[in-house]
């Protein structure tokens, strides 16, 4: 009983303790689910209809787009400046998709299995004609390519050969394009539903017919804002303020904004850099004279433009190479050259003519084991020699031994070739038609017959040496620490601009950057800038930054945040843009209290106008006024209100001016009345104007992009 009392006097204790046990867990508990939460959030490249988008997803689609790009550009390697065009191409078709699904969703409307079926049918679909599924001789989509290649794929995919690969990426290719065919599909149907609620009717389509065949020949006088000084106009703050609500809906962004102040170096090569690389350049010009293949020497150099060491074509070649080709002889070296920033030597290998286009097809024979191979290759080629039918015995090994055409611009612009690749490109130019060749190559043989030659032209092996002025770690380092002593002297946006120019540097500007941009004022490798910039607060200077090509210091101060809403009235863009408004308002002012009393074209002239003769206007197109330089929609209102013979009843103002006119005459032109087709015209013009409605759905689908952090 004396223990029970004990701890019972030790309740309130206990309960503390158990009670703290409980907080911490739920506590644990909740910091775990925190950083969950914030990992996700970490992780999102932005949102569209409130669903996140994270950065494997994005990457994905990236990487599929990325590969199908490759394929039809016909390259490896893509740009910096590609890549962020493929990366916006894939944001905004995500968005526009996602956008779409939903509303398609809301009504019901599907794509489906059948109607895919169809289309591919048809072959009439301009995105078919992007595949590699087209007849040659029609030009037309060919469904049964198309089926058979799915057919074969399921048979020649598996493995690691250089067919499989093959057979592999051009999968990927069909099923991005049938995927991407379905949401254009699925896009179509929304937007015909759309069009179908708009309406035209013959009425509207007569009066537009008579208005565009009514014209007048007028005597235009014309009163120019410019002939007012601007210091001769008084404006008031009253004036802009309701001059701001007036406009109000145009200042209205989407998305937030900022605006930034920047000092970029561009460090350049010294004096000293320059004499250098000239100098390496003689040791350059000699390695090529000596060499007889001269791949090692154009590696040696890390020179700009890779040595493939097989004939091309002269557009191959930058300018200045192609114009030196045919003042060399074949094994000459030119003389060590300087273009733009870069010097240069010239090696003319080989000078041939040889086709174009060549039609070949070929039989790989790949395994393991090189001696079979080589066996299976023979037995092959002496099948071939003796008359064998080549596409009968590519399909005994699973192929289609199916005629393929190359042209010379399908392979001239690689970054590089295998020794395997050149062997082949080289074979493939110089086989006669007809002539079958057994190549060894370190994967296996391959058996090609060149069936057409075609377009014989000049082609070129030429070596070329290529390299920019580039600056030394001195002169970098020079240039760092002569930017860096600024950067940490100069703490605010005030003392930067105040001290840049003594320093030797320029402050520019940049307005209006958002999350959807790639660099900062357009610099390459500045993502980390950027990332800064949408973290900062207003004042603050960025730290240095060393960025472009390794190139570029760069140091950034955020002037201002444009959140997204109306711009104020106090913004400077609004005020600018608010200045000339109420400037041209008030000269308008003038002018049309200068000419109330003018009644003809002779007293309209006593008061300075600027006269004209202007024919064919009406009352469908905008007038163009050369003596003010500008176009003038509101005077083809006024202009076809006016009766033959009558003054303008009263001044019209104008974008560029104030106006009066005479009208002289008035004609019918005489046009084919065709109601119908007008209906039409107003239909789609009244269309492109609800095209709007993408703007209205992306504004309303609270799309967010943070792109910028990742990408």
């Amino acid at each position: 009983m004396a223990a029970i009392g004990k701890i019972r006097s030790w309740g309130p204790a206990l309960v503390a303790v158990i009670g703290f046990a409980l907080f911490a867990f739920i506590a644990g508990d909740m910091a775990k689910s925190c950083d969950a939460l914030r990992n996700e959030k970490i992780n999102q490249v932005g949102e569209v209809l409130g669903q996140k988008v994270n950065t494997q997803e994005f990457q994905k689609l990236l990487d599929e787009y990325t590969e199908v790009v490759k394929i039809q550009q016909g390259q490896d390697n893509l740009s910096d400046e590609m890549m962020n065009q493929v990366k916006d191409m894939v944001w905004n078709s995500y968005v526009q998709s996602k956008i779409v699904e939903a509303e398609a969703e809301k009504l019901g409307l599907t794509v489906t299995d059948e109607e895919m079926e169809n289309l591919l049918n048809q072959g009439t679909n301009p995105m078919l004609l992007q595949t590699p599924f087209v007849n040659q001789q029609t030009g037309r989509f060919d469904a049964n390519s198309l089926k058979k290649f799915l057919v074969d794929y399921k048979t020649q995919s598996a493995g690691n050969s250089a067919l499989a690969e093959q057979y592999q990426q051009l999968y990927k290719y069909w099923t991005f394009m049938e995927k991407t065919i379905r949401q254009q599909l699925l896009s179509q149907k929304y937007q015909n539903l759309l069009a179908h609620c708009i309406l035209s009717n013959p009425v509207e389509a007569k009066m537009a017919l008579a208005d565009a065949s009514e014209e007048s020949n007028v005597t235009l006088l014309s009163f120019p804002y410019n002939s007012i000084e601007d210091n001769k106009v008084e404006i008031s703050e009253a004036d802009m303020k309701s001059k701001y609500n007036e406009m109000k809906s145009l200042f209205k962004q989407y998305v937030e904004s900022r605006d930034v102040k920047y000092v970029d170096i561009l460090v350049e090569p010294s004096t000293e850099d320059r004499f250098a690389l000239q100098k390496q350049f003689d040791e350059y010009k000699a390695s090529l004279e000596a060499a007889e293949d001269p791949s090692e020497a154009v590696r040696k150099s890390a020179s700009l433009i890779p040595y493939l060491g097989v004939p091309v074509i002269k557009t191959a070649f930058p300018a200045d190479v192609a114009n030196r080709l045919d003042s060399i002889a074949v094994g000459q070296t030119t003389t060590v050259y300087e273009t733009g920033n870069t010097l240069n030597v010239v090696k003319l290998i080989a000078k041939q003519q040889l086709p174009d286009s060549i039609q070949y097809r070929e039989i790989y024979i790949a395994g393991a084991d090189a001696e079979a191979n080589q066996q299976k290759a023979d037995s092959i080629f002496t099948a071939l020699k003796n008359g064998g039918d080549f596409e009968a015995i590519a399909k005994t090994y699973g192929q289609t031994g199916a005629k393929n055409w190359v042209t010379t611009r399908d392979y001239q612009t690689a970054t590089s070739l295998t020794n395997d690749q050149r062997t082949y490109i080289k074979e493939l130019n110089t086989l006669a038609v007809n002539e079958i060749k057994n190549l060894a190559q370190s994967q296996g043989n391959v058996i090609i017959q060149v069936v057409d030659r075609k377009a014989t032209t000049t082609k070129y092996t030429a070596a070329v040496i290529r390299k920019n002025y580039q600056f030394s770690k001195e002169t970098y380092r020079e240039a760092f620490n002569k930017f860096s002593s600024f950067v940490s002297s100069n703490k605010t946006a005030d003392d930067i601009e105040a001290n840049a120019q003594k320093n030797g540097y320029t402050v520019r500007e940049r307005n209006d950057i958002t999350t959807g941009e790639h660099t900062v004022a357009g610099i390459r490798a500045t993502r980390d800038a950027l990332k800064w910039l949408f973290s900062a607060k207003e004042g603050e200077v960025s730290p240095l930054y060393e960025c472009g090509d390794n190139n570029h210091l760069l140091v950034v101060a955020l002037n201002k945040i444009h959140k997204a809403g109306y711009r104020s009235f106090e913004d400077s863009q609004v005020q600018e843009m608010l200045k000339a408004e109420v400037m041209k308002d008030k000269k308008a002012e003038q002018l049309i209290e200068k000419v109330k009393d003018v009644k003809s074209v002779a007293d309209a002239k006593a008061k300075g106008a600027v006269e004209s003769e202007v024919n064919q206007i009406t009352f469908q197109a905008p007038v163009f006024v050369a003596t003010t330089g500008g176009s003038e929609p509101v005077l083809s209102g006024a202009v076809a209100a006016t009766e033959k013979g009558k003054f303008s009843a009263a001044p019209v103002k104008g974008n560029n001016g104030v106006y009066l006119f005479q009208v002289n005459e008035k004609n019918k032109v005489e046009k084919d009345a065709d109601v119908k087709a007008q209906e039409q015209t107003l239909r789609q013009r009244a269309l492109q104007n609800a095209r709007s409605y993408s703007d209205e759905l992306y504004q309303n689908a609270g799309v967010k992009d943070n792109r910028y952090i990742f990408f």
